[in-house]
């Protein structure tokens, strides 16, 4: 991203402080956070951070310039929740250590959060969703692509935008080409502010 944006990448997990790891608490305190920030805000979140940012966008549009939605649901798919949890469940040890945490340690926490967001559903609420908003999806990932599409048909001013040869994790796959996509919308953005727009 260009070093004249001010960008903040809160470690979801970390937020969440002597509370039970689940969504509600997660979703509080990543609320928490982002209300202490005075400006509108340009949230842009992953998996689980764009259930987060779309969350609090629906429920804090004063708040919210532009949305970023990459491989985000909006609706909980219970099935592959079920999926993702067996495989995880199967997968060895080392696996988890390269990423720096211990199975044991990871499954309490995934399993937390996802039982308590099986029945999220924000179905109703996209159409009421005013800023610009960004939904980007790997076009390798298929478990995902459904709900992009849905997403870019109910949310009046979206754009949907498919990341070649990426998967799940796009910023890993296309860190280049996500980067320049999300700067593409803040750069429209910073031509033509919305705050304006919103106050005429």
């Amino acid at each position: 991203m260009p070093e004249s944006f001010e960008v903040v990448c809160p470690d979801l997990f970390s937020l969440v402080i002597n509370d039970e790891m689940n969504y509600q608490n997660l979703y509080r305190a990543f609320s928490d956070f982002c209300d202490e920030i005075p400006e509108l805000l340009n949230l842009c979140g992953l998996s689980l951070g764009g259930v987060l940012a779309l969350n609090y966008t629906i429920d804090n549009p004063e708040k919210i310039n532009s949305l970023v939605l990459i491989a985000a649901q909006y609706k909980m798919p219970k099935t592959l929740l079920k999926i993702q949890t067996a495989v995880f469940k199967v997968l060895p040890g080392f696996i988890f250590k390269k990423q720096g945490v211990q199975k044991d340690e990871f499954m309490k926490t995934f399993l937390g959060l996802m039982k308590t967001m099986a029945d999220l559903d924000f179905s109703n609420k996209l159409k009421d969703i005013a800023c610009p908003v960004l939904i980007l999806c790997g076009d390798k990932d298929h478990a995902n692509k459904k709900a992009a599409k849905c997403l870019a048909e109910n949310i009046p001013q979206a754009t949907l935008r498919f990341i070649e040869k990426a998967g799940h994790e796009a910023n890993v796959a296309s860190p280049k080409e996500l980067a320049e996509l999300i700067t593409e919308l803040y750069e429209g953005i910073i031509r033509h502010p919305i705050r304006e727009k919103n106050q005429q």
